[in-house]
């Protein structure tokens, strides 16, 4: 009798473990097959509304060689992800954008199941789109920062809000000093906190000299 009960308990205990193993699997591969198919229409909707204002090519080489150096610089190589170069932080542009089209709020954190999901829905985006256009939308759709009560989105935002500008019509310094607010928009707000947006201007500069080298993955304040 006691064997049995036994017996019972394992196979209760068994299924336990088999369903909390299956569980995760299921979800991520609905997340995985919903990503594939919502993606062309996301796609679409962005360059169907009015939110592709600049595109990557309007960019000089030597800018867009910056914003690579500094927020991806093994973009044009990895999947989706990437958690090897130094100074590419735990958040590839291809995960910024899936950040912002396919969840309604995001929690930071790596180990956070968010993050995973959002690693995973990378993976298939940057399947399912070329990067250029990746980069279409991302310099469109960047958030740089809060200013008098509005979300600054954009560099054409940006150009216009923080100098008062087309974005054709910023020097290099004030376009890198945009592209030093990504990392933290409202920390290094070229409007809110000038000293310290320059002194990550500097410090981007000597990135892009060659002076300066990212020592690992988590290395991106230099």
């Amino acid at each position: 009798m006691k064997a049995k009960k036994t017996y019972s308990k394992l196979k209760k205990l068994l299924l336990v473990i088999l369903l909390t193993g299956l569980l995760p699997v299921i979800y991520f591969g609905t997340v995985s097959v919903k990503a594939y198919f919502d993606t062309p229409a996301i796609v679409s909707k962005i360059y169907s509304s009015n939110k592709i204002k600049i595109k990557i090519e309007d960019l000089p080489i030597n800018l867009q060689e910056a914003l690579l150096k500094v927020e991806d610089p093994n973009f044009y190589y990895h999947n989706g992800i990437d958690l090897k170069t130094p100074g590419a932080g735990y958040t590839s542009i291809t995960q910024a954008i899936v950040k912002v089209y396919f969840f309604d709020g995001f929690t930071p954190g790596f180990l956070r199941y968010k993050k995973v999901k959002q690693s995973l829905i990378a993976l298939i985006f940057n399947s399912r789109v070329d990067k250029n256009t990746q980069l279409d939308i991302f310099i469109n759709s960047v958030y740089l920062g809060n200013y008098k009560n509005k979300e600054i989105v954009g560099f054409v935002d940006g150009a216009k809000t923080y100098f008062d500008k087309e974005f054709s019509e910023l020097s290099t310094d004030e376009y890198l000093s945009l592209v030093a607010m990504i990392i933290a928009p409202n920390d290094f707000n070229v409007a809110k906190h000038p000293e310290k947006n320059k002194d990550r201007v500097e410090k981007i500069k000597k990135l892009l000299k060659g002076e300066y080298k990212p020592t690992s993955l988590t290395d991106v304040y230099y």
